[in-house]
């Protein structure tokens, strides 16, 4: 193990290295460059250093590449050139040979796999970073599906985001204070210590599944506690389909889709405190009554009493114009910086104008909205080049980033699954709002 944990400290402190003289290189060869032409210049080399590091956590499979994961989630945290290059991590890792999950089943649950299982399909039918999905029976004939965690993850997770922080730091990626850099990442080494303990996802799964108990249509699997343990996890097998197979049924099944979509993110924030805040496509599946099932309860987020009432007014302050409201509530939420410098409220208003569309919250958008033609991601990319001049006075908050993260991914699995639908309803649902 510490031959393994000294090769991926020397792989990872060599590209850390390269990326440290790349970043010189390219400061003083732009040192007399205009302006123009040393955002150029960045915006190459970021691009440059945002393939080195996928292509080098790609090649690692455990803690340091889920790291990769997560920073392509965050977007507002790490340059698009850098997080456009990490998505790549986000498709399936190739599978672990059987023989290795098959002990790490028996160390865990202290028995041989035969006895534990009647049935244990060899072949995964998922496998990501820090482990893979199987198929199995139990010996009363229940079907299920086992989580096996990779052998020595957790042990690397630590000075594997320690080295990739580095990284990015000298590469001038995170362009923030220190405080807020320590805040940042230990948002993100608390998520990530949290999908490494699967002992802590299966109470999670239990508590969402109290939740959610009497909310028609959504299924959550069950935990078979006599069969997990901190690095593997059963649960009852709840089948269902993509979101590309759903994407072609009647739009009809659609919008049932997209209102348990809208309830199980929603419900959870103001019902519960506590969010399920990893909507990839493929920790959810789709049946053509309208069920959805959800998966991967690991990367959860507990808010406050007073962060949840500070996202609801944020939000009604929004659907009410109220632009003078919503920038003190951004300062609150850290998003804003709290200083002199004067942002128009031109500014807030076309990010309004954009950002409520899909909502249908009129007069920004009239009636359904087409999530298959959406054009509001287009629409920000152009607005955030327009309105470079202001960023300054805007920087990542620890407070939203889970949120940040869960929203945009609901987004695009809206747009993925191809629904026409009013929300506005919901939003009022939610928000108490007059309708």
């Amino acid at each position: 193990m510490a031959k393994s944990s000294g090769k991926r400290f020397i792989k990872l402190a060599g590209m850390t290295a390269s990326i440290a003289g790349k970043a010189a290189k390219n400061s003083l060869k732009h040192l007399s460059s205009d302006e123009e032409k040393r955002l150029q210049a960045r915006s190459e080399l970021m691009q440059d250093v945002g393939v080195q590091i996928a292509e080098t956590l790609g090649e690692m499979k455990g803690a340091v590449m889920k790291v990769g994961q997560i920073a392509s989630q965050y977007k507002d945290v790490f340059p698009p050139e850098v997080a456009t290059a990490l998505e790549k991590l986000q498709k399936d890792a190739p599978p672990m040979p059987y023989s290795q999950i098959k002990a790490q089943v028996e160390r865990e649950l202290k028995a041989p796999i035969n006895e534990l299982f009647i049935e244990f399909e060899e072949q995964p039918f998922a496998a990501a970073s820090i482990g893979q999905v199987h198929r199995a029976t139990l010996p009363s004939g229940q079907k299920v599906v086992i989580k096996v965690q990779y052998p020595d993850v957790d042990d690397n997770c630590d000075s594997d985001l320690k080295q990739v922080r580095m990284a990015l730091k000298i590469a001038g990626v995170l362009n923030m204070s220190r405080e807020l850099q320590d805040k940042l990442f230990n948002e993100i080494r608390q998520s990530l210590h949290d999908e490494l303990d699967y002992t802590k996802e299966a109470h999670n799964l239990q508590v969402f599944g109290a939740f959610h108990a009497n909310d028609e249509g959504l299924v959550i699997p069950k935990v078979i506690e006599s069969h997990s343990a901190k690095r593997v996890l059963t649960l009852t097998e709840e089948m269902g389909e993509s979101l590309a197979v759903a994407a072609t049924w009647d739009n009809e099944i659609k919008q049932k889709i997209a209102t348990r979509l809208f309830h199980f993110s929603a419900g959870q924030l103001f019902g519960l405190y506590r969010m399920h805040c990893d909507p990839h496509p493929g920790n959810f599946a789709f049946r053509e009554d309208g069920s959805l099932i959800a998966y991967d309860f690991g990367g959860i987020r507990s808010y406050s009493d007073s962060e949840v009432k500070l996202f609801r007014r944020f939000a009604k302050h929004a659907i009410t114009s109220d632009v003078t409201a919503l920038e003190q509530d951004l300062i609150a939420l850290g998003v804003r910086r709290d200083d002199e410098k004067d942002v128009p409220g031109e500014f807030y208003q076309r990010w309004l104008d954009i950002g409520l569309k899909p909502l249908s919250i009129p007069p920004y958008q009239e009636g359904a909205f087409n999530f298959a033609t959406s054009q509001v991601h287009h629409e920000a990319m152009t607005q955030m080049r327009t309105a470079l001049k202001y960023f300054g006075q805007f920087q990542p908050s620890a407070t939203t980033m889970m949120l940040d993260r869960t929203v945009s991914g609901q987004y695009w699995n809206l747009v993925n699954l191809g629904v026409e639908i009013d929300l506005s309803p919901l939003v009022v649902e939610y928000l108490d709002m007059p309708s």
